[in-house]
C-alpha cells in the first residue's frame, strides 16, 4: 500500500508539468492565430485602400480624357498619366517664347474643357515648360539658358490661357529646362519631342500641405 502511494506521488508532478506545457502551447497558438488574423485584416484593408485609389485615378483619367476628346482626336495634344502634352513646334519657333497663332488657337480650345473638368474638383493646373539638351546659341541669344527659356514658355502659355478665359487662380507656371526629357536626346526627332509644354491637374497647395501634415506624427 505504501509502495502504491509512493508511485502515485512520484508520477503526479510529471502529469502536472505536461498539463502546464499543453496550456502554454495552446496559449502560444492562440496568440499566433490572433497575430495572423490581425495581419490578414491589415493586408485586406491596405489592399482595399489601394484598389480604391486605383479606381479613383482611373476615373480621374477617364473624366479628363472625355473633357479633351476633341483636341485629343485631332492629334494636337497627348494625354499621358493625366499630363496634357503639347509639342513645342505647335506653340513656338525654335528658341522663341513668342506664341504662334496656331498655338494660341489650340490653347483657346483647351480652356472650356479644362474649366469644366476643374469645376467639380479641388485641383489646379500646373503649366510646365521643357526643352531639349542643346545650349542656347551664343551671340544674339535672348535667354541665358534652357531653364530661362522653359520658364518663359510656361509663362507665355499660362498668360495665354488666362487671356482666353482661364481664371488666374486655377493655374501656375513651372520650368524644368532639359532635366526631364521624354526620350534620350539622341537625334533631332527626339529633341523635338522633348521641346514641349505640359498641362497637368494637381492638388491645391493647401490640400497637399494638409495631407503632408496628416502623415507626420
Amino acid at each position: 500500500m505504501l509502495e502504491h502511494d509512493a508511485d502515485v506521488e512520484s508520477s503526479a508532478p510529471t502529469w502536472i508539468s505536461f498539463a502546464d506545457l499543453m496550456t502554454g502551447l495552446l496559449g502560444a497558438f492562440v496568440l499566433l492565430l490572433v497575430g495572423v488574423m490581425a495581419t490578414q485584416l491589415e493586408m485586406a484593408s491596405s489592399l482595399e485602400a489601394e484598389v480604391q485609389k486605383r479606381q479613383a485615378e482611373e476615373q480621374r483619367r477617364l473624366t479628363l480624357e472625355q473633357a479633351l476628346a476633341i483636341p485629343l482626336a485631332s492629334g494636337r495634344i497627348t494625354l499621358n498619366n493625366g499630363r496634357i502634352g503639347i509639342s513645342g513646334k505647335l506653340l513656338f519657333e525654335l528658341n522663341s517664347d513668342q506664341l504662334e497663332p496656331e498655338g494660341r488657337q489650340l490653347l483657346k480650345s483647351l480652356v472650356l474643357p479644362l474649366r469644366s473638368y476643374l469645376k467639380s474638383r479641388d485641383e489646379i493646373l500646373m503649366v510646365s515648360g521643357f526643352t531639349d539638351d542643346r545650349s542656347m546659341r551664343e551671340g544674339k541669344r535672348k535667354f541665358e539658358d534652357n531653364w530661362e527659356l522653359s520658364a518663359q514658355r510656361a509663362l507665355t502659355v499660362t498668360r495665354a490661357l488666362i487671356d482666353e478665359g482661364m481664371p488666374p487662380a486655377m493655374l501656375f507656371a513651372a520650368a524644368f529646362g532639359q532635366q526631364q526629357p521624354l526620350t534620350p536626346n539622341s537625334d533631332e526627332k527626339a529633341r523635338a519631342q522633348n521641346r514641349r509644354v505640359e498641362i497637368a491637374p494637381v492638388p491645391r497647395a493647401s490640400n497637399a500641405a494638409q495631407a503632408t501634415a496628416g502623415n507626420n506624427p
